[in-house]
C-alpha cells in the first residue's frame, strides 16, 4: 500500500495528469466548438484536411508522416490541432535559436585534423568517406592520437569508472540519462564529493524525465549543496508541450580533458547487475584516452551553456592544458554527437554509411529495432548482397509495447535474409555496430525513432583500433547466450498479436 500511494502520489504521475487534464480540456473545448456551429465544425475538418496536405508535403520521415495522417483523418475535428501541438515540429524554435547560436559560436574550436584525415583515406578510402561525413555534418573531426578501451558489461565500466575518477585533479564532467539512487551512483558520489572539496571542478547533468523515477525531486539543489554542480536538462513540467520529447539520452565522462567515457550504461543498479529487473543486464562502453576525449568535452560544454547563460572558456579544458606529453595512437578514433537542433540524422546516416559499405558482415547490437524503411532497405540489401548481417535484440523486455514492435519487425527482416537472435539471459541495451574487422560504433543512439529523430545522442565511431577485436570476441560469446528468430517462430505468433503489432507499428513514431 505505501508503494501504490507513493506512486500516485510521485511526480511523474501528478505532472502527468496534469498534462492530460490540459488535452481533455482542449479537447472538449474543441469538440463544445465545433459543435456550437455547423460552419465551425466544417471548418475545423477543412483545417485537418489542410494541415494533413502540409504533413504530405514536409521533408518528415515518411513513417513519421504515416503516424500522423492516421488520427488527423479518423478524427478530423482534433486532429489538426493537435498535431499543430505536438507535432508540427520535433524542436521548439526557441529552443533551436538558443542552442544552435551556441553550436555556431564553438564551431571553430572542433579543428579537422587533415593528417588523420589523410592517413585514414590513404588506408582505407571507403572508412574515410564515413568518417568525412561525420565530420562535415556531424562537426566532429576524426583523430588518431587515442587509445580506446572496451567494456564488455556495466561491472567492467564501473570499476575502470571508479578508477579514473580517483585519479582526477582539475575537472569532472558527467552527463546521463538517468541517475538511480542505490549502490553504484552512492558510490561514485562519495567520490565526486571527495574530489569536489579537494579543488575538482565537478560537474553533473541529468535528463529530468530520464531521472524522474529514479532522484528526488530538486537533487540538483541537494548535489550543489555538496559543492558539486548541477544542472537539469529539459525539466518535466506540467505544460503540454512538443519539447518534452527531445530529451539528452548521452551518456559521457570527461576526466581532466584527456579521459573519457560514452557508451549505453547509465547510473543505476541494474546497468551493474545489483539489482534484477529484466533477467541479466547486458550493455558495453568504451573509455577513450588521448586528444579525441576533445569531441566529448565540447559536447559537454554545449549542453551545459544551452541550460544556462553563462559561456565558458572551452579551451581551458583542451586534452593538453593537463597533459603535456603525446598520446599513444591506436587507430582512428571519431566521438561523435546527435541532436534534434538541425535536419541532420546523423545517428541514423552513420549507421547506413556502415552497412552500405560492409563487404563481409555487419553485426548489430540494439534493445530495440523500431526502424524506418531506409535501415529496413539497407539491411536486407546487405544481407541480399551476401553481407553476414546479424542483430541481437533482447529476449525479456524492459517495456512490453517495445519489445512487441520490435518483434514486428523480424519477419521482412529474416524472409530478407538478416539473422536476428535474442539475448535470453535477459535484456541487451547495448548499442553497438561492427563491421568486417576494420569499423565499428559504440554509443547511445538505439535503433528506433527516438533515439534517430528527438534525441540527443553521442557515440564513438573507430577504424582499425584494437578495441574492435574485443568489440568482435564478445559479440561472439554473446551469441552463444543468444536463441535465434526463425520464420518458423513468425509463423506460430497468433492473429490477435500480429494485429497488436500491426497498430503499434503505425504509431511507433510517436512514441
Amino acid at each position: 500500500m505505501k508503494k501504490l500511494i507513493s506512486i500516485l502520489f510521485s511526480r511523474m504521475v501528478i505532472v502527468g495528469l496534469l498534462i492530460l487534464l490540459q488535452l481533455l480540456v482542449l479537447m472538449a473545448w474543441i469538440w463544445q466548438f465545433s459543435e456550437y456551429s455547423e460552419y465551425i465544425y466544417t471548418s475545423l475538418v477543412i483545417f485537418s484536411l489542410a494541415v494533413a496536405l502540409k504533413v504530405l508535403s514536409s521533408d518528415e520521415n515518411p513513417s513519421y508522416k504515416i503516424a500522423w495522417l492516421v488520427p488527423i483523418l479518423l478524427f478530423p475535428v482534433f486532429g489538426g490541432p493537435l498535431y499543430l501541438l505536438f507535432g508540427s515540429g520535433r524542436i521548439t524554435r526557441g529552443f533551436k535559436e538558443h542552442a544552435g547560436r551556441i553550436v555556431k559560436e564553438t564551431q571553430s574550436y572542433l579543428v579537422r585534423n587533415t593528417d588523420a584525415e589523410n592517413g585514414l583515406a590513404a588506408v582505407d578510402p571507403e572508412a574515410e568517406r564515413t568518417s568525412r561525413y561525420i565530420t562535415e555534418y556531424g562537426g566532429y573531426p576524426l583523430y588518431q592520437n587515442s587509445v580506446v578501451t572496451y567494456f564488455p558489461s556495466g561491472e567492467a565500466k564501473f570499476e575502470a569508472l571508479k578508477e579514473q575518477l580517483e585519479k582526477a585533479e582539475h575537472f569532472i564532467f558527467m552527463e546521463y540519462f538517468i541517475i538511480g539512487e542505490g549502490y553504484m551512483w552512492n558510490s561514485l558520489r562519495d567520490i565526486l564529493i571527495r574530489k569536489a572539496a579537494e579543488g575538482v571542478d565537478v560537474r553533473i547533468m541529468y535528463d529530468d524525465i530520464g531521472s524522474l523515477n529514479t532522484l528526488p525531486y530538486k537533487y540538483d539543489l541537494y548535489l550543489g549543496s555538496l559543492g558539486i554542480k548541477c544542472r537539469v536538462f529539459n525539466q518535466f513540467k506540467p505544460v503540454a508541450s512538443v519539447r518534452m520529447n527531445n530529451r539528452d539520452h548521452r551518456k559521457i565522462v570527461v576526466i581532466d580533458g584527456h579521459t573519457g567515457f560514452t557508451g549505453g550504461i547509465n547510473l543505476a543498479d541494474e546497468y551493474i547487475n545489483r539489482v534484477e529487473r529484466c533477467g541479466h543486464w547486458k550493455d558495453t562502453a568504451v573509455m577513450i584516452k588521448g586528444e579525441a576525449v576533445w569531441n566529448l568535452t565540447v559536447m559537454f560544454l554545449r549542453m551545459w551553456c544551452e541550460s544556462d547563460a553563462e559561456r565558458e572558456d572551452f579551451l581551458a579544458y583542451a586534452p593538453h592544458t593537463y597533459h603535456a606529453g603525446p598520446f599513444v595512437s591506436d587507430g582512428f578514433v571519431q566521438p561523435y554527437g546527435d541532436s534534434p537542433l538541425d535536419d541532420e540524422i546523423v545517428g541514423e546516416n552513420v549507421y547506413l554509411n556502415m552497412i552500405n559499405r560492409a563487404k563481409n558482415y555487419v553485426w548489430i547490437s540494439s534493445p530495440y529495432l523500431i526502424i524506418d524503411n531506409e535501415l529496413t532497405s539497407a539491411l536486407c540489401l546487405a544481407a541480399k548482397s551476401g553481407v553476414d548481417v546479424r542483430i541481437v535484440c533482447p529476449h525479456v523486455p524492459d517495456k512490453w509495447y517495445v519489445h512487441m514492435m520490435t518483434r514486428s519487425a523480424y519477419p521482412f527482416l529474416i524472409k530478407n535474409g538478416v539473422k536476428v537472435y535474442e539475448y535470453t539471459p535477459g535484456f541487451n541495451h547495448s548499442k553497438n555496430f561492427l563491421v568486417d574487422d576494420r569499423m565499428g560504433t559504440v554509443g547511445t543512439i538505439n535503433l528506433d525513432y527516438r533515439s534517430l529523430y528527438l534525441h540527443f545522442e553521442c557515440g564513438c565511431w573507430m577504424y582499425g583500433c584494437g578495441a574492435l577485436q574485443d568489440l568482435k570476441s564478445d559479440y561472439l560469446a554473446m551469441l552463444d547466450k543468444c536463441a535465434p528468430y526463425t520464420e518458423e517462430d513468425c509463423r506460430r505468433v497468433r492473429w490477435p498479436v500480429r494485429l497488436m503489432r500491426s497498430l503499434l507499428r503505425v504509431f511507433a513514431p510517436l512514441m
